[in-house]
């Protein structure tokens, strides 16, 4: 991919690129004080060329697929939803701005998920587990400086509304409680194939009103990119690719992937005087898709920042760890079976 500068609102519209999703995650409280937690992607691929081995044989020219997750922190309760395959309405990705209606293949009837933008700087995001409306009050923060990331074995287009208001519901059982809180939503593009890549990524808010966003990407050739992104209160960016992001002493093993996650960290930009610790809210938050489970959730973030006490949450994303070849090859089955299983009802 060429370089080139990101063009809002063209560019949150759909690209011809190999995968590209649509990212938010967000941490919400009920009218009794209860918090909960949220992600939700929708994924768009060229399944012939991503070279997942659920995907390539599909014979489409796109193939989408959705996760999602809704945690009820106070309950210790994870709700997961992964759809490895799912089929867009005829007017998804068809009006002016970002309009995405989806569902699941299934013969007993259908949910409609939603991701869309709805006017300027509102956007609306439905899952069977949350119904939620979102409001951005910063401008874009295009990571590394111009949303553009060389990462050695394939570059990225990377943009992030990092506060954003959010209101709506949460569905428990039978039950929707309105809910309020924050919210952050990622976009990327590439042309990047399936590799065994690992990162481990966060989406940090902190109550002063900064935003920061911080990776470590591992290529096959072992080579480590780093990065810090911060967003001041005043919508200031900065981008720091030398920074300390590492494990602290804390892990906690999936029984069902056998896969170890490191879920304490630490960043620092010894620069600007960020010092930031990073803990999860809850442990049990894996997401099972196959050759690339991973963990995913809440944290809580405190430290300094500036030389000033800093508090806040975030979200955690880490990818690539090792995973037993025996659970993979199961895991991998069963996501090409039910594919297969869909397909031949639905067709």
């Amino acid at each position: 991919m060429k370089k080139r500068k990101i063009i809002f609102p063209a560019d949150e519209l759909p690209h011809d690129n190999i995968i590209e999703w649509w990212y938010f995650n967000g941490h919400l409280t009920d009218q009794a004080g209860k918090q909960y937690s949220f992600m939700d992607c929708f994924f768009r691929t060229d399944p012939k060329r991503v070279n997942l081995p659920f995907l390539k044989h599909l014979p489409f020219k796109h193939s989408y697929f959705h996760h999602s997750l809704l945690s009820a922190i106070n309950g210790k309760k994870f709700i997961s939803e992964v759809h490895p395959l799912v089929v867009i309405s005829k007017d998804s990705f068809s009006k002016k701005d970002l309009f995405i209606n989806y569902a699941e293949l299934g013969l007993n009837g259908y949910f409609n998920y939603v991701i869309e933008k709805v006017e300027e700087n509102r956007y609306h995001a439905k899952t069977q587990n949350f119904d939620l409306w979102f409001t951005n009050h910063k401008k874009p923060l295009l990571v590394g400086g111009d949303g553009f990331l060389d990462l050695g074995v394939n570059s990225t287009f990377y943009y992030s509304l990092t506060n954003m208001s959010v209101v709506g519901e949460v569905i428990l059982g039978n039950k929707r409680l309105p809910v309020k809180g924050i919210g952050w939503m990622d976009h990327q593009w590439a042309d990047a194939v399936y590799a065994p890549f690992k990162w481990n990524w966060f989406s940090i808010q902190l109550k002063n009103g900064v935003e920061i966003m911080a990776f470590i990407f591992i290529g096959q050739n072992q080579k480590a990119t780093k990065l810090v992104s911060i967003i001041a209160a005043n919508g200031q960016q900065k981008n720091f690719f030398d920074p300390e992001i590492y494990a602290t002493p804390n892990t906690w093993v999936s029984q069902q992937t056998g896969i170890s996650y490191n879920l304490n960290w630490r960043v620092r930009v010894e620069s600007e005087g960020v010092d930031l610790e990073i803990n999860p809210l809850l442990e049990k938050q894996e997401m099972i898709f196959g050759p690339i489970s991973y963990w995913e959730g809440p944290v809580a973030v405190k430290g300094r920042l500036g030389g000033k006490p800093a508090v806040g949450q975030g979200f955690m994303e880490l990818v690539g760890n090792d995973q037993k070849k025996s659970k993979l090859a199961i895991q991998s089955k069963k996501i090409s079976n039910d594919i297969k299983k869909r397909l031949k009802k639905y067709f």
